[in-house]
């Protein structure tokens, strides 16, 4: 490539134009995962069940999510008559804006991020915030009580749980003293025994596992409960609420809705990795990757990624598959009355070993 080529790209247009075309790259793929993740999840739920699941359309069922898909974009948009129809139609817009714009800020391998920043864990804070707005103007906008009910519930369940992973979070913040998510990946190589779940920063760590473990499984837990997910997903309890806030939707606008939940659930998935399982790190030293070139090690390293990824999601489906379905009572008590005690006191905690333990 010629210099003047080279210098091309580093004019604010062909900034811009490397700019987007990562954000269409991470969106492209991303959407084509969440299909996938569709079948595989209820591809795991068959199997425990002990039934077959999708299995008709293309080989071993895996262009069902693909026909669903064109199910849901050929079907009329009926949109209530007394409901609000410009927010009617803005608010599955504002979940899916909302949830895609969160990989931005994801690690998927070493200089593999759109963007950067050092407020990384700030920013996904902020836009996982905001994405309970969407629930709540769609469930108000249908001019429907069950719908109503239903986003009231699901903004009290989010909210009460955001708190809790708040406070997990800053363990990890506090372990690795910084909020950039790829310095947070970065701190946790050399092994399994320098992951945030085990204490980080090797065996001298290790009695901070005491902590970090408990807050990882919290974590996890909280993240379910965040999505929506059963057995958490009270807002969308059949038995009570037919579909919560989503039941006057139908056609593209429940497919957004839809599509931001498991987005989301992919999501709170690979941050659970880089939060607490090494990110891209693989789990036992490789020196023998020194001679590898840049490209290699990049694809080694997202390989990585993508196991504990689906190793997270695996435990996520098969906790929606096995474990009854919680009261709203419950499900509140364990949040406010378990979780945020639990982490407010894992907190200080790790706030004292950093300040008062052998690497302070």
């Amino acid at each position: 490539m010629t210099s003047s080529a080279l210098e091309f790209w580093t004019t604010p247009l062909g900034w811009t134009l490397i700019t987007v075309g990562q954000i269409l790259l991470v969106t492209v793929v991303l959407l084509l995962s969440v299909a996938f993740q569709i079948y595989g999840d209820r591809k795991i739920f068959a199997g425990v069940q002990m039934r077959k699941g999708p299995n008709v359309v293309g080989p071993f069922g895996l262009l069902q999510s693909f026909a669903d898909l064109g199910k849901f974009v050929v079907k009329e948009l009926v949109i209530p008559a007394g409901a609000d129809k410009p927010l009617f139609l803005l608010a599955p817009l504002i979940s899916v804006i909302l949830a895609l714009g969160c990989w931005a800020v994801m690690p998927f391998g070493p200089g593999w991020i759109v963007s950067n920043i050092n407020v990384g864990i700030l920013y996904l804070f902020a836009l996982s915030s905001l994405g309970v707005y969407g629930i709540i103007i769609g469930g108000w906008a249908s001019n429907s009580k069950y719908a109503f009910l239903g986003s009231l519930r699901s903004a009290a369940q989010m909210v009460s749980y955001e708190v809790s992973i708040g406070f997990v979070v800053i363990t990890v913040i506090l372990l690795s003293g910084t909020m950039n998510l790829q310095q947070i990946v970065e701190k946790q190589a050399g092994g399994f025994w320098n992951w945030n779940m085990f204490g980080g920063g090797g065996l001298a760590n290790l009695p901070i596992l005491l902590v970090m473990f408990p807050m990882g499984v919290i974590f996890f837990i909280s993240g379910l409960a965040e999505t929506n997910r059963p057995p958490f997903d009270l807002p969308e309890a059949e038995s009570e609420l037919v579909a919560g806030y989503a039941v006057e939707y139908g056609s593209t606008p429940y497919l957004l809705f839809y599509l931001a939940e498991m987005s989301n659930i992919l999501l709170m998935s690979m941050l659970f990795a880089v939060l607490f399982l090494g990110g891209w790190q693989a789990p036992f030293p490789t020196p023998f990757t020194d001679s590898w070139a840049p490209t290699a090690v990049s694809l080694f390293s997202f390989m990585w990624l993508f196991l504990k990824t689906i190793f997270v999601f695996f435990m996520n489906a098969m906790v929606r598959a096995i474990v009854p379905r919680y009261r709203y009572d419950q499900l509140m008590r364990l949040g406010w009355k378990v979780f945020l005690p639990t982490s407010l006191v894992a907190v200080m905690l790790v706030a004292a070993w950093r300040v008062f333990g052998p690497q302070a």
